[in-house]
């Protein structure tokens, strides 16, 4: 695989000539999904792999994140929506959380002008209250600053677990009952997703995910129900633009019906 590598003083906009083109034809081959997920899985068999500590994986880790959220924004997909930190991830070896969380801070800080030069937005789902106040306190600086721009949104999953979205969704739902404000009745498809974290975004279009397990690990469970997998053994530090693309024509490639028969299929099945 070809790697491109990002910098952080990518001026706005910018592609190299040759990337424009690629991407110009992934634009012109077919639809692109308006909404990218990603399972960043295999930052610590990366490193592993190379006898390195695992924290070595999580910040070349970073590099791809930049990259992809740059890629994803000069493509014109509109939401780009990445599992950063799962509410089990809490259950890994202290040292191991620390520094994620020390990389998080660090990360939300240094790429806060790379995000208003690509004209990106930050936002956050998950429970954040769990997050350090530095972690916190960073996240919200940086969402503030980039409230306004609108070129993509890019939505980092934080102490997030697709189960426990659902879970307080119900829980908000059933108060509301409760307190007469809703009937049963009430309860549709649309009214129980304005309740979740995702309230104000697409459902994902293509979920990505590296590292080569089949699984979505408790990720946007309400929201992937058609939602186009792709699976890649690549670990996620390896993950550039060009892995980006490949995906993005594997998706063009699909016939997407969401349950669906079209009527020519229909129709030869009838004969």
């Amino acid at each position: 695989m070809e790697s491109v590598r990002p910098t952080s003083d990518l001026s706005p906009h910018a592609a190299s000539e040759e990337d424009a083109r690629r991407q110009q034809a992934l634009r012109e081959r077919g639809t692109l999904p308006t909404h990218v997920a990603a399972i960043m899985d295999g930052n610590g068999r990366w490193a592993q792999r190379r006898n390195e500590a695992r924290f070595v994986g999580h910040h070349e880790g970073v590099a791809s994140v930049r990259d992809i959220a740059e890629a994803s924004a000069q493509l014109g997909i509109g939401y780009l929506t990445l599992y950063t930190f799962s509410t089990e991830n809490w259950e890994r070896p202290t040292q191991e959380v620390n520094a994620l969380m020390e990389l998080l801070v660090h990360t939300v800080r240094e790429e806060r002008q790379t995000l208003m030069d690509n004209d990106i937005r930050l936002r956050t789902i998950g429970d954040l209250t769990q997050l350090p106040e530095t972690c916190q306190e960073a996240m919200q600086k940086t969402k503030a600053e980039t409230a306004d721009n609108d070129r993509m949104t890019l939505t980092l999953a934080l102490s997030y677990s697709g189960r426990w979205e659902i879970m307080r969704a119900v829980r908000r739902i059933a108060e509301r009952v409760e307190a007469g404000a809703l009937s049963p009745e009430d309860i549709s498809e649309e009214l129980f997703g304005s309740f979740l974290d995702t309230a104000d975004l697409p459902d994902p279009d293509l979920m990505i995910r590296t590292g080569g397990e089949y699984r979505l690990s408790n990720f946007l469970l309400w929201q992937c129900a058609y939602t186009e997998l792709f699976i890649t053994d690549q670990y996620w530090p390896d993950f550039r633009r060009e892995a980006l693309y490949d995906a993005i024509r594997s998706f063009q490639d699909r016939d997407r019906r969401f349950g669906r028969v079209d009527d020519e299929a229909a129709e030869t099945h009838e004969a």
